[in-house]
């Protein structure tokens, strides 16, 4: 079959610090607090479906399973079990999500054939005055932490960071982390649902009770030394400029200003992402041509070759490593 860019009906998720902003970009929401649109996915807990083109009504799974390398790219696979490597989200935080921390591929306690989550944001919108979470504060190890969250000092131990519109964070496995209300977020980490909660406010969940925090499993696996977390201001970037926006050892993204027509190409090792993070346009390849907005996510896949964006738009691209 020809290769073309496959877009895919977002899953939903229901959170309790979720809002109705994804709706800014003209997705469907149902009822309720939508905290993730889940854009593309190949995981137990959310697989998405092609919703363009010949593979329309397609699994990401079965995209995976009927085209494989061709697809995907030789790099384009996990190597711990097979899936498709990356799960790419749009997140609404409405209220502040939970103090949290991911492990890494080799944590002993991860859930059979789950992977690690080293992540990135790329900040879509905030308001005023909106901060998130990032890290501990100077001189904390597992000993002063795990005082802290006895005696409910936990907060006193993180560092926060103001965030507006265009900034860029790179999270690694080991990173405290949580993004607090008022900012949408685009999210490319590892194909991963493991998150393990140091403290949430006291807050009751959607079902009425407490949610379950992960204090042993998160002492564990805190990267105390430092785990390479970054962030960045991305507002300099120009029109035909690409600007690396994280680097790590399983996606690379990097972010341009498209205004006009610009050319590229994908490669035999990796499939491509594309967020489009603002404006509208189009995408073009060989034998075909398609609209584009913002908030609309693009596969593309690592045998199509090459293509074109034309307009007014901020892209957000990654590749795997």
């Amino acid at each position: 079959m020809k290769p073309y860019p496959l877009q895919f009906k977002p899953e939903m998720k229901d959170r309790i610090w979720g809002g109705r902003a994804l709706e800014r970009f003209g997705l469907e929401l149902p009822e309720g607090s939508i905290g993730e649109g889940w854009m593309i996915g190949d995981h137990p807990n959310g697989t998405t479906k092609v919703m363009n083109g010949e593979l329309a009504g397609k699994g990401l799974d079965e995209i995976r399973e009927a085209y494989g390398r061709e697809f995907f790219g030789s790099n384009g696979f996990s190597q711990r079990n097979g899936r498709f490597p990356l799960l790419i989200k749009l997140l609404d935080c409405n209220d502040d999500l939970s103090v949290q921390v991911h492990p890494t591929d080799d944590y002993e306690g991860l859930p059979p054939g789950e992977l690690g989550k080293t992540e990135m944001w790329y900040v879509l919108d905030a308001k005023p005055d909106a901060k998130i979470i990032f890290g501990l504060k100077d001189g904390v190890d597992r000993r002063t932490l795990a005082d802290a969250i006895e005696k409910g000092r936990i907060m006193d131990m993180l560092q926060e960071v103001p965030v507006e519109a265009g900034d860029a964070f790179y999270i690694p496995a080991g990173t405290v982390h949580a993004l607090l209300a008022g900012v949408v977020v685009a999210e490319i980490q590892q194909n991963s649902d493991t998150t393990y909660r140091l403290y949430d406010y006291n807050r009751p969940g959607l079902d009425g009770n407490l949610r379950e925090l992960h204090i042993e499993d998160s002492l564990n696996v805190i990267a105390y030394n430092g785990s390479g977390a970054g962030r960045m201001k991305t507002d300099g970037v120009q029109p035909g400029e690409w600007l690396t926006i994280a680097e790590s050892p399983y996606f690379f993204v990097d972010k341009g200003l498209i205004d006009g027509r610009f050319g590229l190409s994908t490669s035999p090792e990796s499939f491509v992402i594309l967020v489009i993070a603002e404006g509208e346009g189009n995408l073009k390849w060989d034998g075909g041509e398609q609209r584009v907005k913002s908030g609309e996510c693009f596969l593309l896949p690592a045998s199509l070759g090459h293509y074109e964006l034309d307009g007014k738009l901020t892209v957000i691209r990654s590749v795997v490593a």
